[in-house]
């Protein structure tokens, strides 16, 4: 029976990685997110742990689930657990008692935090990279806390080789990291059938809005600021600029929810705010293709987050250097921007996110390799900024004319023919 070094400690008095309810939902979340049908195969579990729990919250009718108990666990005991289930679950779900039993799922899932020496965490993803079928992919966390054991950082290493996704799960005692890897390529279909993935770093005020991390950062350093001008000098009211800033800069994060157009048909805008052009034209970045491009200018007072236009896999990423112009003029289109390639089954689209005049960093999410569902999020501009997305010329029809207003992941800005 091949047994992997999962979870454990370096040292006997260290208490082991927990997984509460909110990093098991990130675990799981590749498995949520897929519309089936799927395979899947989690690793590590016990009876009534919020990872399984998770995981089981996320089958659909066509999925199945294998379950390798955890080294310190019951395979008999799990079974009774998801007997209890009921039958829906019973049906879908099997039990061994082996990894050697396990055949290759569509997502794995590590349901153990690896610790450890960076040997351990190795050997453990070695194997598990093996039951891992052609295009799946494998969920691991790790402390986020730096041990000496080394285990974060193996897992690490191997995340900016084969990493589609990492998550900072800060609700969890202590704080993880969640790292989703694929060793092998995917193919663009599967975005298709995707929902755009959850954001744990994003703080919800209300069921349909959240804050973006950044948001959080910067409302905090706002408050910082005012603590230690109201400590350095009481009697002086200074201490109320920062203070007052903390929420209009919160608000410029504001990260909401959308409802997605369902047509398979609908290109959607890649942010909010104001269409500045809508043109065909050629650009040598991407060859001697023509493509319909949708420019979109984004004020200070728009949401900023950008969300992917079309189902695809990421391609290409890159930045080019350029000035700062203000985003709604023409010398803007010189201006710093970042490049996203997606691969479609339509044929290439790109995302261009440029800066402004007030705008100056560019947030990209989507590592290369990553499946981007329609309407998902990806990555930000903070501040005034502007949004391009280039379709090809001859099979996009425009839906939008300069001039109208967009609502990112949501407006229809083109449609397939």
């Amino acid at each position: 029976m091949t047994q992997f070094p999962v979870g454990g400690t370096s040292g006997a008095s260290r208490r082991p990685t927990q997984i509460g309810d909110r990093a098991a939902r990130v675990l799981a979340s590749e498995l949520a997110r897929h519309g089936g049908p799927k395979t899947g195969l989690v690793i590590g579990a016990t009876a009534g742990s919020p990872a399984l729990a998770a995981v089981i919250d996320a089958l659909l009718p066509d999925d199945r689930l294998t379950v390798v108990a955890s080294g310190s666990g019951s395979a008999a005991a799990l079974r009774e657990h998801v007997e209890r289930q009921g039958r829906w679950v019973a049906e879908r779900t099997r039990v061994i008692d082996s990894i050697d039993n396990a055949e290759p799922a569509d997502v794995v899932v590590h349901a153990e935090a690896l610790t450890g020496s960076a040997e351990d965490a190795r050997e453990v993803l070695a194997g598990l990279a093996k039951l891992v079928a052609d295009g799946g992919v494998l969920t691991v966390v790790v402390p986020a806390t730096r041990l000496p054991s080394g285990a974060a950082d193996e897992v690490e290493r191997q995340a900016a080789l084969y990493g589609v996704g990492s998550d900072l799960v800060l609700r969890n005692v202590p704080p993880v990291r969640v790292h989703r890897l694929r060793h092998t390529p995917a193919h663009h279909s599967i975005a298709s059938n995707l929902l755009p993935a959850l954001r744990p770093s994003s703080v919800p005020l209300t069921r349909g809005m959240n804050i973006d991390s950044n948001g959080v950062a910067a409302a905090g350093i706002a408050l910082g600021l005012a603590a230690l001008a109201k400590a350095a000098r009481p009697k002086s009211k200074l201490w109320l600029v920062p203070a007052l800033a903390a929420a209009p800069v919160a608000a410029f994060f504001r990260d909401p929810q959308r409802d997605v157009p369902e047509d398979g048909n609908a290109i959607v805008a890649a942010s909010d705010g104001k269409v500045l052009g809508v043109e065909r034209m050629h650009d040598k970045r991407f060859g001697d293709m023509e493509f319909l491009r949708i420019a979109v200018f984004l004020s200070v007072l728009d949401v900023h987050v950008n969300r992917a236009p079309v189902a695809g896999k990421v391609v290409d990423y890159f930045v080019e250097d350029g000035g700062y112009a203000a985003a709604m003029k023409p010398e803007a289109e010189h201006n710093v921007a970042a490049y996203t390639l997606l691969e479609t089954a339509h044929g290439p689209v790109a995302v261009v996110q440029r800066t402004g005049l007030i705008a100056r960093r560019i947030v990209q999410r989507a590592p290369i390799g990553s499946l981007l569902a329609k309407g998902e999020r990806f990555g930000l501009i903070r501040f005034g900024s502007r949004t391009d997305v280039y379709l090809p010329a001859d099979r996009a029809e425009p839906e939008v004319a300069p001039g109208d207003r967009v609502i990112g992941g949501q407006t229809v800005i083109a449609t397939w023919k």
